[in-house]
């Protein structure tokens, strides 16, 4: 139990303390920046010709290089499959040469299998969504060309 303080106890005041007083610091000279002399001008070499930088083309300002059929809709990178929907009015048979170009993409293939919900055919119409193996990367929305 906690001891209990008397009604009559009185604390001990402790004794009064002396207010301190600072000594001022004495003021020291201020330090006189050194002086700085201009540095002499470097002269500029003599102006050269400068050579135009060649700019790379995008994959949009090249020319086509066969006529349009499809976009590719989606790739499966762990079987390297593109799935491409034709245009309208486009037929794409087993041994037609496509181009697939997109941002980062850029290359020709001849087509060796097609399929349609996972069974080979040999020809797809218009407005077909097919796989294709395909023997580099494709993204979604590269560009498919038939090649003649």
């Amino acid at each position: 139990m906690a001891a209990r303080k008397k009604a009559g106890a009185k604390r001990k005041k402790a004794p009064a303390k002396r207010p301190v007083t600072r000594k001022k610091a004495a003021k020291k000279p201020a330090k006189k920046a050194p002086v700085r002399r201009a540095a002499a001008k470097a002269r500029k070499p003599a102006a050269r010709p400068v050579k135009a930088k060649p700019v790379p083309l995008s994959p949009a300002a090249l020319p086509p290089p066969g006529e349009r059929i499809g976009v590719v809709t989606h790739y499966f990178s762990h079987i390297s499959v593109a799935i491409i929907k034709l245009e309208a009015g486009r037929r794409l048979r087993v041994g037609d040469t496509i181009h697939i170009r997109g941002h980062t993409s850029d290359f020709s293939q001849r087509v060796d299998s097609l399929q349609v919900n996972h069974a080979s055919v040999p020809e797809v119409g218009p407005r077909d969504d097919f796989g294709v193996k395909v023997r580099e990367h494709a993204r979604e929305n590269d560009v498919v060309y038939l090649v003649r």
